[in-house]
């Protein structure tokens, strides 16, 4: 059954139990960001929510833009993002439950099987 909103209620449970939220960034010395991008990371950092980066490639354009949002965890060149994930969960005594994921490539499948909420 579906909220008023219309997003089912089992994504809204996964939605409500997340402490972090990792994106995927397909980075190149070109790349461009939207401000509302970074509208969205602030409003889930300022809500208590962590934030970070995992990317297969190295950019400074996407370095830059991760400081300048006050993303702490940021890694890039990463290829075994797995290991990342791990790490961070360590580092910040969560469970993978308690994680959202949104990536767009095969190299992000072992990652996204296994959190919460994946995107």
């Amino acid at each position: 059954m579906a909220e008023r909103s219309g997003i089912p209620r089992d994504i809204l449970a996964k939605a409500a139990r997340v402490r972090l939220a990792i994106f995927d960034v397909d980075g190149n010395e070109f790349k461009a960001f939207h401000s509302r991008d970074g509208h969205g990371v602030k409003m889930l950092l300022d809500a208590g929510v962590e934030v970070a980066v995992i990317s297969g490639r190295r950019a400074a354009s996407v370095e830059r833009r991760m400081a300048d949002l006050g993303i702490r965890h940021a890694y890039l060149g990463v290829q075994d993002k797995r290991s990342v994930f791990d790490g961070l969960l360590e580092r910040l005594c969560l469970t993978a439950d308690q994680v959202a994921y949104v990536g767009d490539d095969l190299i992000d499948l072992p990652v996204m099987a296994r959190v919460g909420l994946a995107l």
